[in-house]
């Protein structure tokens, strides 16, 4: 049976960039961590990282473990949290950042009920929807959704993120309404700037795509559909008081539902987070599972 120890060590040094940033992240001494990390490998049975005297770099077996080995510590400390008492305060200043549409729609509501519950805590939301160097800028977690780069941050999903094509009834009595993606070669589609594909489907059955108007800006999309001016992607929160308005449709493809999206929480490290990351991060999912309860099903 894996060591969750060993697995939290190689999970710190990849995050540290080296066994000695673990050791000090850790608080245990530098040949604890080396000595930790090989038993880890001889118990795998495989090489799990390159290292030199400094640095220390994933070999494709460290690769193809990482995601795995994070979802184990994190489930671990997860459950840590969930048998504490759920009066468990906690007090400082959390900073925060995520796109400035799920902070405006989702987030600052539950961010709301969060300092109700907990009136030791302050936070500090950063809305950007660039992606923000949390590291450097001091920033506790950040949310995002979608598909994450390569980095040495932590990264913890928190729910799933359903996507539907919309677009506004006048717009849909002026082209038509597309049942299949063949039929969208005949629309304009309001794309995220350099994007050509969507994926529909558990086969991901591409569309190339097309349309007079692109912005790097979910939001100015979703605008352009309300307007009238094409077909655009949003995930389901996004659309959902339009759509109940009447504002926008639901364009569901035979083909099946837009390629799938999480949302995640992503923070420096795996080991000592803070407590007011923890619950934060706790509270959202609970929050966002309940939601989904409701107004992510449309």
């Amino acid at each position: 049976m894996l060591n969750l120890s060993d697995l939290a060590i190689f999970v710190e040094a990849v995050g540290a960039g080296s066994l000695a940033g673990a050791a000090r992240r850790l608080n245990i001494p530098a040949m604890t961590a080396s000595r930790r990390l090989a038993a880890l490998e001889a118990d795998l049975g495989v090489r799990l990282v390159h290292r030199t005297t400094r640095t220390l770099s994933l070999t494709g077996e460290g690769e193809a473990l990482l995601p795995h080995a994070q979802m184990l510590v994190e489930g671990e400390q997860s459950l840590r949290l969930a048998l504490r008492p759920a009066a468990d305060a906690v007090s400082g200043t959390l900073r925060v950042t995520a796109s400035v549409p799920f902070g405006r729609k989702i987030l600052t509501p539950f961010i709301g009920q969060l300092l109700e519950q907990q009136p030791g805590l302050r936070v500090d939301l950063i809305l950007h929807d660039g992606l923000v160097d949390i590291v450097s800028q001091g920033i506790d977690c950040a949310i995002r959704i979608g598909l994450l780069q390569d980095s040495t941050l932590i990264a913890q999903a928190l729910a799933e993120n359903p996507r539907q094509l919309y677009a506004a009834p006048a717009y849909l009595d002026r082209k038509g309404r597309p049942l299949t993606i063949d039929q969208l070669v005949d629309h304009q589609c309001l794309v995220q700037s350099g994007t050509t594909h969507w994926r529909f489907g558990s086969k991901e059955a591409r569309q190339p795509i097309h349309g007079a108007f692109s912005a790097n800006s979910v939001e100015a999309l979703h605008q352009a559909a309300l307007h009238g001016m094409g077909i655009a992607l949003l995930s389901d929160w996004a659309a959902r008081e339009d759509l109940q308005a009447g504002r926008l449709e639901a364009l569901p493809m035979a083909e099946g539902a837009p390629e799938p999206r999480k949302i995640w929480a992503i923070y420096p490290s795996v080991r000592f987070v803070p407590p007011k990351v923890r619950q934060f991060i706790a509270s959202l999912r609970r929050h966002l599972a309940a939601e989904s309860l409701t107004s992510f099903s449309l």
